[in-house]
């Protein structure tokens, strides 16, 4: 068990930092507020995800250790949109169509009110 944490926090570790670095670069060759940067990487991180699950289910390249490094840890640190869509698409591929609305609408909506409300309650309490 520590042995795939190790290998998951250091994908992780690579995956923030290279997040950060990338999300920067894009914003940074824009001169508007528009997150370019958060779009470019979590399109990338999807695309990433995508290559690395196609790998593993047609070849044999991609051992369990380094699919935990690389899905969970890189990509997972690198934005977690790649998640969410990958495990959709899983959704959607068996055919579990509530499941995957459900999953998609909760996500979205509540995703938005839950970051508004801490906002609000930190504009209330300070």
């Amino acid at each position: 068990m520590f042995y795939s944490l190790l290998i998951i926090g250091s994908g992780g570790f690579l995956g923030s930092i290279s997040r950060y670095l990338v999300g920067k670069f894009f914003q940074e060759m824009t001169l508007t507020t528009f997150p370019l940067g958060t779009l470019i990487v979590n399109l990338s991180g999807c695309f990433l995800i995508g290559l690395i699950y196609g790998l593993t289910e047609r070849t044999s390249w991609i051992n369990h250790e380094w699919r935990m490094f690389l899905v969970v840890g890189f990509c997972g640190g690198f934005t977690t949109f790649s998640s969410f869509a990958s495990e959709n698409i899983g959704l959607l591929r068996d055919e579990e169509l509530l499941y995957f609305f459900l999953y998609t609408g909760i996500s979205v909506f509540a995703g938005f009110f839950l970051t508004w409300l801490g906002q609000l309650l930190v504009r209330m309490i300070l």
